[in-house]
């Protein structure tokens, strides 16, 4: 398989995910203003959710651009984000419905964390085939970022337990962290040519 047909079967997968995330909004009965106010919430999890969903679409897209070869450790690797990236659909959806509820931001911030640790696993499991040298490995150096993303999604499922609006406030931190797309592989390979 080359890498092409991964990361479009990847791509399709995130485009279906964010299909499902903004169908669980559904259109208002009543001709008002007023008659939105319910989907509020709904909708600032979707937009979280969007943004989360589009940062590792973009970082993915980096991630592929670095192979050089796929290989059935680097599919199932792929596959594992996937399943885990499919959950946010789930999780936005209670979240939204019950108005950030401790628990569905505790779920919401479960699989968020499982989901960077599936990136995280992707990223070495390249790293593991294209050699310690690679374009990758360069780019990810100490990956201080994603070391962080980790801290604070821990931070936001203890804190969900206690202070809902805490865990909040951390998943949309590491959300804005990557919203700036991981310029790091796009600079090592500008250096290379």
């Amino acid at each position: 398989m080359n890498k092409t047909r991964l990361e479009a079967f990847s791509d399709g997968v995130l485009a279906i995910i964010i299909t499902i995330m903004i169908l669980e909004i559904k259109v208002p009965h009543g001709d008002q203003f007023t008659d939105l106010m319910p989907l509020v919430s709904k909708f600032f999890s979707y937009i979280l959710s969007f943004i989360y969903v589009g940062i590792y679409w973009n970082n993915h897209h980096y991630l592929i651009h670095s192979l050089s070869k796929v290989n059935g450790k680097i599919l199932w690797a792929n596959l594992h984000l996937l399943f885990w990236l499919s959950l946010i659909p789930v999780a936005t959806g209670w979240m939204g419905e019950h108005n950030f509820a401790k628990a569905s931001m505790t779920l919401y911030g479960v699989v968020l964390l499982f989901s960077s640790i599936a990136y995280f696993i992707l990223q070495r499991t390249i790293i593991n085939s294209e050699g310690e040298n690679s374009v990758l490995a360069k780019a990810i150096g100490k990956d201080v970022k994603g070391k962080v993303s980790t801290i604070l999604y821990l931070v936001g499922i203890i804190c969900s337990f206690y202070y809902e609006w805490i865990s909040g406030v951390a998943y949309f931190v590491v959300s804005m962290l990557w919203l700036i797309p991981d310029k790091r592989i796009e600079k090592v390979f500008a250096s290379k040519n």
